[in-house]
Formats: C-alpha cells, structure tokens, sequence
C-alpha cells in the first residue's frame, strides 16, 4: 500500500514541479531581458563585449623580435640573490659572446667569490675575487670595466691555454683550493641552465 501511495504521488507532483520550473524560469529570464523570445526562455543568449573590434583585414606582422634567453636567466639568478650586478646581465652574455666564454662562467664565479658582489672589497667592483690575494686588492672604476678585464683575462689566459672549465681553471685562479670552489662554480652553472 505504500509503494502505491508513493507511486501515486510522484507521478502526480512530477507535471507540478516540472511546470513551476519551467514558469520559474521564465521568469527569471524575463527578469535578464525584458524583450525575451520564446527559445531565449530555454536558451540562454551569451553577450559578448569588445573592449575595440578587431580590424576586418587580416593584417600579419613580417617583424620578428629575438631576444636572447642568457639576458633574461643571467638578469633572473641575479635578481634572485639581489646582486647589484642585475643590470649589467646584457653585458655579461655580450662580454662573453665577443671573447668565447660560457656564459654563465662569470656570475657562477661571482657567486662563488663574494655572493655577487655582497662581500666584494669597499669600493674595488671587484665581484669575482681577481687579483685578490694576500693584502692585495685589485679595483676596478666600475662594473663594466671588471666584467671586461675578468672577461678578457678568463678568454686570454685560460681558455687559450685549454683552461675552459671550473675544474681546470681552477688550478690557476685559486691554486691553493681543495676542490671546493670547483665544485661551487659548477653547481652555479647548473643553476643557471
């Protein structure tokens, strides 16, 4: 007797709520749009907006801007450590363009030496360590003029000599290192990939 009842009662509620759904509806939509047509009821009308039309003619643009991706990952692993070397990333990649170098041989050595440039000498620019040994500090007037003379020192007399990587320079940059710097130098170029 109860399934009956219940049986009974749904299929006498079901038109109800199916009808009242459908007036609920249209209400509503009535409400979106006063002007409704009669499929707008049952089908929502999606409206588009246009901040400014496109052009009607297809117009392509012949021109295509490289930019080299070492600027920006250079310019990247110094801002991540806040180095003031940041600006100079261009002229790093193009220093060690013009004199063959890996490119990221000069912030990993950087890095190495005084955390780029956080523990450099007072005054001297001089973030790779070069010519500092003893009491004896080499300076430089800038920035730029460090990045050239480092640049052109690591190009002359240790590439030329088969000195290309940090476990070969080594030897000649820091002769008294227990193979940590090497190891340091590297593990920056990793970072830099």
């Amino acid at each position: 007797m109860r399934k009956l009842f219940l049986l009974v009662s749904f299929s006498i509620a079901t038109p109800f709520v199916l009808l009242f759904s459908v007036v609920f509806l249209s209400f509503l939509s009535f409400q979106k749009n006063p002007n409704p047509s009669f499929i707008s009821v049952f089908v929502p009308v999606k409206t588009v907006s246009y901040a400014a039309l496109p052009t009607a003619a297809n117009i392509l643009d012949e021109e295509i801007v490289e930019k080299d991706a070492r600027v920006e990952i250079v310019r990247q692993f110094f801002a991540q450590y806040n180095s003031p070397l940041e600006p100079f990333a261009p002229e790093i990649i193009q220093k060690a363009e013009i004199y063959g170098l890996d490119y990221r041989l000069l912030p990993a050595i950087a890095m190495q030496e005084s955390n780029l440039c956080k523990k450099a000498p007072a005054g001297s620019y001089n973030c790779w360590g070069f010519g500092i040994w003893g009491g004896r500090v080499t300076k430089f007037s800038g920035y730029s003029e460090a990045i050239e003379t480092v640049t052109k020192t690591l190009a002359k007399q240790y590439k030329t000599k088969g000195l290309e990587t940090p476990e070969e320079i080594v030897k000649k940059y820091t002769p008294s290192d227990n193979g940590t710097w090497s190891y340091s130098v590297s593990h920056f170029m990793e970072q830099l990939r």
